[in-house]
């Protein structure tokens, strides 16, 4: 992949402004965020939420932390205090995400994640897995990955549901978690190094893990720009669980029983939703991504191309 060698874009922001968004940061935390951290620091459980997490090992301490992203530049004397955080320098017109100091393995991963993210966005979206990546989680099991929450459907209908359906599951983190028997079930044999090849925006396991692409390159990832990815990923796995064969109704959550037609109707139509949502999101990701890059660039003159995913 080759990298355009403009320069990034750089904006700057005042005092008042940055504080401002830092204010609307905190309080769009403290409604989405904050009351399940609450909860999780009560040992209150809930597989639902808890999976962002639990799989996605983003502590909220640090989702808490306003940042500008790159090429956003922080005037006034207040802005001093960002220089506490790792990989914010001062400059002469202000402070700002850097970066300088960054190891090799950092730039391998960048160009892995923007080759995901744009081989994911140029693919053709697929509808037609019906959630059963859960019911295959579970198939012929002994035991539930979630082992406090019971199920709605018994272990002989999770078995007939996955072996009347088709298994087309094209995320190979959801595919690994397939019970032995499920997995010859699937219409492709997964493993990382398909990541690339397979993964489409229909998926709802894609679009939740733009949470975790977006977290991964903080600061340099705007926060405004995580949050909506963590709100969308929350959102999609209520329906993640919704269509699944565990009983989330003590959760508020009624199912969306993709055994029968209308709920399979009902799970296209939401995971359709979801995809457009998505797209634009991905979009900003994208572009985020090729600004770090660029600016890899100009530090580095590399243009090497790497298959990690640090």
């Amino acid at each position: 992949m080759h990298s355009s060698t403009k320069s990034s874009t750089v904006g700057l922001l005042s005092e008042s402004e940055w504080k401002q968004r830092c204010k609307q940061h905190e309080e769009r935390f403290e409604a989405v965020v904050a009351p399940h951290a609450r909860r999780r620091s009560r040992h209150e459980e809930n597989p639902v939420a808890d999976f962002l997490f639990e799989y996605y090992a983003f502590r909220p301490s640090h989702l808490r932390k306003w940042s500008p992203g790159l090429g956003i530049i922080l005037k006034g004397p207040a802005a001093e205090r960002f220089l506490d955080r790792e990989h914010f320098e001062v400059g002469d017109l202000g402070v700002r995400v850097s970066l300088s100091n960054t190891p090799k393995h950092f730039e391998r991963g960048t160009r892995w994640i923007l080759n995901l993210l744009q081989s994911t966005r140029n693919r053709a979206p697929q509808f037609g897995c019906f959630g059963l990546h859960e019911w295959a989680m579970l198939y012929k099991a002994d035991t539930a990955r979630h082992a406090s929450v019971q199920l709605r459907v018994s272990q002989n209908e999770v078995n007939e549901v996955v072996e009347n359906g088709t298994v087309n599951c094209s995320h190979y983190d959801a595919f690994r978690f397939f019970t032995p028997d499920a997995r010859p079930l699937n219409s492709r044999q997964l493993d990382r190094d398909d990541m690339t090849n397979c993964e489409q925006p229909g998926c709802l396991h894609a679009n939740m893990d733009m949470y975790r692409w977006a977290f991964k390159r903080y600061p340099w990832i705007d926060s405004d720009l995580i949050m909506d990815a963590f709100e969308l990923a929350m959102e999609i796995r209520v329906l993640d669980m919704a269509s699944s064969p565990y009983d989330v109704s003590a959760f508020g959550i009624d199912p969306v029983p993709i055994e029968a037609d209308h709920g399979r109707q009902q799970y296209i139509s939401q995971q359709k939703k979801f995809a457009e949502r998505a797209s634009s999101i991905r979009d900003r990701l994208i572009e985020a991504y090729q600004n770090i890059v660029i600016e890899l660039d100009a530090l580095h003159g590399s243009f090497a191309n790497s298959g990690s995913n640090s």
